[in-house]
């Protein structure tokens, strides 16, 4: 199902080839040297990255001091080395899309794709041509910001998610891949170089045809808008800066993975009783333990999830509390309930098991266990120009990087 918007009077998005920067033409498997985005990569996955190749681009991604040079200057240093005519990275002949494809399983088992293509999105203020779909939460930008600011090279893409129907189509290429890697995680990534000229037209005229919405990487958009305004207030012309590297897959249930992101709860009272504590807001019914089925179990009774050392529960939101939410997700309601809980602190997890091993290890009191957003209220919520709550979706699984980089001072 492809959901189409309503139409608005709203500038267009501006999508256009870029000429990569990529492993060598005869590095075809990457396994070895693509990282997860930034974000999601814990300091042990980092230092097992740097250990799995001396190629591999964590190294650019996460960079840490070398002798005298701060992590931004060494990420600067180790790119322009590995540009070098020793180096594994060389600049593709001229402006392409790239075509990505990533196959997977879900939750269930499923065999799934995502196909999608990466290009240079020109930067637009959030609700014209670019619409994000949710409020960030507060957060240091200034370490991407000094990060692109010494490269110079968008490393890793923001996601876009496109209701123009037929981008799927266009990027469904059956040639070999000109690249492909295996993550960790089984993920398989393949990358194919779009250079024929009505293909490369018909990409550019779909994407522009609806606004784009930020599917992932909401903080990476907001620091390439900083850099643009630093480069105008500079007196830069119009140039590379004015555009940033996207991943942009149509707007489809079919294309998309939807994910929620859970609460861990940290100061709540000692021998807390939660069919009492949470009484005003759920009705509370015990339920077995968390396993594969409670995403069923959930959905079947219209529920939430409530983890706890002493058990686990459903609960049904009352309809005081369906009524008091500003959204009908479960992210909103989980916010009004945090608001009556003075004290509680909150933390963003993903993945059910994560959430069942921090409460086990004590490292949170209890976990919500959220329901996903669909593709229909995404797009929905963007077409109002509205944001849902922070860390309501996780889209999965992420775009790797290191498949194509985008270097502001290398396109023509």
């Amino acid at each position: 199902m492809c959901i189409r918007p309503v139409c608005y009077e709203v500038r267009v998005p501006r999508f256009e080839p870029f000429v990569g920067l990529r492993y060598g033409p005869d590095a075809t498997d990457l396994s070895g040297v693509i990282c997860p985005p930034y974000d999601v990569i814990s300091e042990e996955q980092r230092r097992a990255l740097e250990g799995e190749h001396e190629m591999n681009c964590v190294r650019l991604e996460l960079p840490q001091p070398a002798g005298d040079q701060d992590r931004y200057q060494a990420a600067a240093a180790l790119l322009a080395s590995w540009r070098g005519p020793d180096g594994p990275l060389a600049t593709d002949e001229g402006p392409a899309f790239y075509a990505y494809r990533m196959g997977y399983r879900d939750e269930q088992g499923r065999p799934r794709q995502t196909t999608g293509v990466l290009g240079a999105l020109g930067l637009e203020p959030p609700g014209e041509g670019i619409l994000p779909h949710e409020r960030t939460t507060p957060k240091d930008k200034a370490d991407r910001l000094d990060l692109l600011r010494a490269t110079r090279t968008n490393l890793s893409p923001i996601w876009g998610l496109s209701p123009a129907a037929g981008l799927s189509d266009l990027c469904d290429v059956a040639t070999p891949p000109d690249a492909r890697a295996t993550d960790a995680a089984g993920v398989h990534h393949r990358l194919w170089r779009l250079t024929q000229p009505a293909i490369v037209a018909a990409i550019t005229e779909t994407v522009a045809s609806r606004p784009v919405v930020v599917a992932d990487g909401h903080h990476r958009l907001e620091v390439a808008l900083a850099y643009q305004a630093e480069q105008r207030e500079a007196g830069a012309d119009a140039g590379p800066h004015d555009a940033v590297l996207t991943y942009v897959v149509e707007l489809s249930d079919e294309q998309l993975a939807v994910a929620p992101i859970h609460r861990l709860l940290t100061g709540l009272p000692a021998g807390w009783d939660p069919e009492v504590v949470l009484e005003p807001w759920f009705d509370v019914e015990a339920t077995a333990a968390v396993d594969p089925s409670m995403g069923e179990r959930m959905a079947g009774a219209g529920a939430l999830g409530l983890v706890s050392p002493d058990g686990t529960w459903l609960l049904r939101p009352r309809p005081g509390l369906v009524d008091a939410a500003a959204m009908d997700l479960d992210s909103s309601r989980v916010d009004v309930v945090l608001d009556g809980l003075p004290g509680v602190d909150v933390r963003y997890q993903h993945g059910w098991e994560n959430v069942v091993e921090a409460v086990r290890s004590g490292r949170a009191d209890a976990g919500i266990l959220l329901r996903p957003a669909n593709v229909a209220q995404i797009a929905g919520v963007a077409e109002r120009r509205e944001r849902m709550p922070p860390k309501t979706t996780f889209f999965t699984p992420k775009p790797a990087t290191g498949l194509v980089f985008r270097d502001l001072d290398d396109q023509r």
